[in-house]
């Protein structure tokens, strides 16, 4: 099969919380993934420990590491700082953002959206980096209307971006819809679906309404009906998101990318049945 996979991880904010992300990239190493990204908080938040993140990650090898990079809150000399960093660590994948305003903050830096980080990381760097930009198969949660967000993903294209990375979804149609409005006005770069695993539905809720993500009603009222039933809601995740992943691979997607939340179980028992553990 010719596809990517790849995960994401957020910066842990302790020892323990790092010694534990170590034993989950070992397991997924299993999937021998193309790269593993790594967030980072709005407005820069998480930035040092994203550094470390990223940098021990490459430093170990096996696969290539691929830094988050917002522009809210950040400035060109930053900006530039930050990349010539990262090329003096021998990394050459970014995941190009435009991020969340920090709570309380009103200066949103010298970037107003993605496109503008995603050309400026090209004017400073040429084809250094492979860059990954965002995209909204259910749109963006604040797009006034579907076609000016298309609109948004084609300038980031257009700006130089490389591929793009979904929000994740649980509805496949939305996906391949997306798909059929790029080629209509010829955005013709590789679309991976982002994949979020189901383990805790509360926590799953309150994620989908924050950034949009529809979960369909009939997934949302079963989990409901789990209660605090763990093992239930597990299971029934596992079903809704294998099935959600042989149709996408079915259908062509170029890859999965998966919203790991640094943890491997979830993860490794999807691809176990999708026949992807080596």
């Amino acid at each position: 099969m010719n596809f990517e996979l790849s995960c994401e991880f957020f910066p842990p904010n302790t020892d323990e919380g790092a010694e534990k992300l170590c034993e989950v990239r070992q397991a997924l190493r299993a999937l021998r993934p193309a790269f593993f990204s790594v967030t980072y908080g709005a407005g820069g938040s998480t930035r040092n420990r994203t550094f470390e993140a990223v940098i021990k990650m490459q430093e170990e090898g096996g696969c290539d590491a691929a830094p988050h990079l917002t522009c809210v809150a950040s400035t060109r000399d930053g900006v530039r700082a930050i990349l010539e960093l990262y090329r003096g660590h021998g990394i050459h994948r970014i995941v190009a953002l435009r991020g969340d305003m920090p709570s309380g903050m009103l200066d949103p830096g010298e970037f107003s959206h993605a496109n503008e980080l995603v050309a400026f990381i090209r004017a400073e760097t040429g084809s250094h980096f492979h860059i990954e930009v965002a995209a909204y198969p259910e749109y963006h949660p604040q797009a006034t209307n579907p076609a000016k967000d298309l609109e948004h993903f084609r300038r980031k294209v257009e700006a130089g971006a490389d591929g793009a990375i979904t929000q994740y979804f649980y509805n496949a149609d939305a996906y391949f819809r997306f798909l059929d409005d790029c080629a209509r006005i010829g955005i013709g770069v590789p679309v991976v679906p982002g994949i979020m695993p189901i383990t805790n539905f509360v926590q799953l809720a309150r994620f989908s309404d924050a950034c949009g993500a529809e979960i369909p009603r009939w997934v949302r009222r079963r989990l409901e009906s789990f209660g605090d039933d763990r093992d239930a809601i597990r299971a029934f995740g596992l079903d809704v998101v294998t099935a959600l992943c042989e149709r996408l691979l079915a259908g062509g997607a170029p890859g999965l990318h998966f919203y790991t939340m640094n943890q491997s179980a979830a993860v490794l028992a999807i691809c176990d049945r999708l026949g992807l553990v080596h």
